[in-house]
């Protein structure tokens, strides 16, 4: 497996965002119940979330009818995966880093 270059992504950052794409990269697809139940909140604000996700690029949406019930399942496209995994190694490099580095954009003429 290849490296991924750390890298921030805005779009993924927010709490809720961070968890469904957390829970999604674990798996190929998920229903939109479990992912919803998993990160405790509504349905709507989930829908919001994941419209975000899907607009980006990041999230499929896939719904069928499964014993005459409409499911909603979501994953993760690829490039939602190499979008999170840089967004983690970039969260790795900022927690990792030693205390006294100077950070980019820090001053350090104190």
């Amino acid at each position: 497996m290849t490296a991924v270059a750390p890298r921030f992504d805005a779009v993924i950052h927010p709490p809720p965002r961070l968890q469904i794409c957390g829970l999604l990269a674990a798996v190929d697809t998920m229903e939109f119940s479990v992912v919803r139940d998993s990160v405790g909140i509504s349905d709507s604000v989930l829908s919001k979330h994941v419209k975000q996700l899907e607009e980006a690029g990041y999230v499929a949406v896939r719904k069928a009818t499964i014993a005459s019930r409409q499911r909603t399942s979501l994953g993760l496209t690829k490039s939602g995966r190499a979008a999170f995994s840089a967004h983690v190694a970039e969260l790795r490099r900022i927690v990792e880093a030693p205390l006294d580095a100077p950070r980019d954009g820090a001053r350090t003429d104190t």
